[in-house]
């Protein structure tokens, strides 16, 4: 084939090749620009009604840690003076709140009629005690005598500092001596201290709200004139069993609000955080002597908490 023609042929074929592309892409249509972000379509069909799939499955959320566990938190810590004490009645505690900037805080706001609240109890649940250390507002430094039996303590101080959230600190404090561990305490619904007789009705359960209702008895009459303590006829803190996760519970109404009545029933809601053994200790006061109840439930459940009435994370103060 001469040289003419083989330009002849080869516009012709690109002129055929030219008239199909034009054809196609009156047929398909332009193309237009892509504007999802590719990652953001991986994520939604991971998601896909509702439900997450392999790596785009969604983290579930972080419970929220109890009160008492920990030493420091949010910045504030609890310092002991002395992490080892003697045995014996009266023996001097002295402790430190320090703050962000690791010097001790002086300023509280007061919560219950106190600025703070310590809580001392075994870690066999024997020997509770509720007592309000006195502050040394030159050093930041409070001191308060409790009672100890040879054996491993937990130490509870339940405050809020000046212009923040409550917070409760724990921190373990050893007892020398010859430790003899209490028996496992089984369930327990009437306690008897003194001449008084408190027995508890109501269940525990995760994941709802639960109202206990504690009623006083003193040689076999109920009670009708208990006494204000701390602004309230009667504190009740609850230890879980095994890691003594703290909950500080307060009755609904306060003394002289015109509804609420000086015994023999006081009456508590709050929550627990998870199912188990739960121990609670109630303060009461009458003719002048504040007198602590014991007694073991068994929380049931299996979900998440709802905070109920009164209820404020790692405490629960109705009438606060």
């Amino acid at each position: 084939m001469n040289t003419p023609a083989k330009l002849t042929g080869f516009v012709t074929a690109v002129a055929a090749v030219f008239g199909i592309a034009l054809l196609v892409g009156a047929t398909v249509g332009p193309v237009e620009e892509q504007t999802e972000d590719p990652a953001a379509s991986a994520h939604d069909a991971g998601h896909g009604n509702g439900t997450a799939t392999g790596d785009a499955a969604e983290t579930p959320a972080v419970e929220e840690i109890p009160g008492g566990l920990m030493t420091y938190r949010n910045g504030y810590a609890l310092a002991l003076a002395e992490a080892n004490l003697e045995s014996g009645e009266d023996r001097n505690l002295t402790f430190a709140i320090n703050g962000p900037g690791g010097a001790p805080v002086t300023d509280f706001d007061v919560t219950h009629d106190k600025e703070l609240h310590l809580i001392a109890v075994r870690r066999d649940f024997t020997g509770f005690q509720h007592v309000h250390p006195v502050l040394d507002e030159n050093t930041g430094i409070w001191s308060v005598d409790v009672d100890l039996t040879p054996g491993t303590w937990r130490v509870f101080t339940d405050f809020t500092p000046t212009g923040e959230e409550p917070l409760t600190l724990g921190t373990d404090l050893a007892v020398a001596g010859e430790f003899v561990p209490a028996a496992p305490q089984a369930d327990n619904r009437t306690a008897t201290v003194d001449d008084y007789e408190v027995t508890l009705d109501g269940d525990l359960s995760s994941g709802s709200d639960a109202m206990l209702t504690l009623t006083v008895s003193k040689d076999g009459r109920p009670l009708t004139d208990l006494q204000p303590y701390l602004g309230a006829y009667g504190h009740l803190v609850a230890l879980r069993g095994g890691d003594l996760a703290y909950l500080h519970v307060h009755p609904d109404g306060t003394p002289g609000d015109g509804t609420t009545r000086p015994g023999p029933e006081v009456v508590f809601h709050t929550s627990v955080p998870s199912a188990g053994t739960y121990h609670l200790y109630l303060d009461f006061q009458h003719d002048g002597v504040v007198r602590t109840a014991a007694f073991t439930l068994t929380a049931g459940g299996t979900g998440e908490v709802q905070p109920g009435p009164g209820a404020h994370g790692d405490h629960s103060h109705s009438g606060r």
